[in-house]
């Protein structure tokens, strides 16, 4: 058993430490039940165009449950005293959650379904200096790898615990660092910004190495407050599961490779697969010019 700090005293600070939590819960629910209603209005509004896969739409919802799996509800309680609970919560939040919302591929469906003056504006936006440099692999490796590390070699862990502010930041620095990695590696949407192959792939091995090399330092100096039992179920979790989502990573960065790369002796159908390698299942364009690259059609 984990020992970590209560949420509050007994009395007045107590009650609003409680209310605090449950805030947080409900703002969760909200967030997700939100999201989930965006994806299904945004395919309503793309259908008359688009035939959507709908194992992309599964993707979507699936990764929104891992994600309210691991902020709400029994596993998120036990996390709070349990190093192993918080772990599998861990792999739910910032590792399956996002391989799951980046294969549902929610920039697509967006660009299709919004109006054009919107798309417009969505395009612009993933053209700016600033979306360049946080999807690249390498900065989105750092945020990810280097969260983990300062959550875990520092007393975050422990304060997070006890602060329901810490622990909405710290949670959500997870899901979207996670998120922008996993989509800076294999993603499948409209990238602009795409780095090569060979640099995602170096990127992916490194991280994969500092996850693994966490992963031990935990087995052997757990964070305080965590007993060593405790904390070696936590490690062994975090370091065979997250091996699980890694390797799932890597099979799809150099299955969009060779998709990529291999000889084609007709024309693609409209209906195949997008690359993890060259970006999304459409290119980007620019905002107030029609994509380069493409073969004249006749009007």
């Amino acid at each position: 058993m984990t020992v970590l700090p209560a949420h509050g005293e007994h009395g007045p600070g107590r009650v609003a430490a409680d209310l605090g939590w449950e805030a947080f819960a409900i703002l969760v629910v909200l967030l997700l039940v939100s999201a989930a209603i965006a994806q299904v209005a945004a395919l309503r509004a793309a259908a008359p165009r688009v035939r959507w896969p709908w194992w992309r739409t599964l993707a979507w919802h699936a990764g929104l449950l891992c994600a309210g799996l691991a902020l709400v509800g029994p596993l998120a309680d036990a996390a709070r005293s349990s190093f192993t609970a918080h772990m599998a919560g861990h792999l739910l939040l910032g590792m399956v959650a996002p391989l799951l919302l980046v294969l549902a591929a929610p920039v697509t469906l967006a660009l299709r379904a919004l109006p054009a003056p919107s798309a417009r504006r969505l395009v612009r936006l993933l053209r700016t200096p600033f979306v360049r440099v946080l999807t690249h692999p390498v900065v989105a490796a750092a945020l990810n790898a280097g969260g983990l590390w300062l959550l875990y070699t520092t007393d975050l862990y422990r304060l997070m615990h006890g602060s329901v502010l810490v622990h909405a930041l710290v949670h959500a620095h997870v899901l979207l660092a996670g998120w922008v990695f996993t989509a800076s590696v294999v993603g499948v949407d409209p990238d602009p910004h795409r780095s090569p192959v060979t640099v995602r792939a170096t990127v992916l091995v490194l991280f994969v190495a500092a996850h693994s090399l966490l992963g031990k330092w935990l087995y052997v100096r757990p964070p305080a407050g965590v007993e060593q039992a405790d904390a070696r179920a936590g490690a062994q979790l975090m370091y065979y599961g997250g091996d699980v989502v890694d390797v799932t990573l890597m099979v799809l960065l150099l299955l969009g490779w060779y998709r990529a790369t291999r000889p084609r002796t007709g024309l693609r159908t409209a209906s195949a697969a997008p690359s993890a390698t060259r970006g999304a299942a459409s290119p980007l364009p620019r905002p107030s010019a029609p994509a380069r690259r493409r073969t004249p059609t006749t009007r």
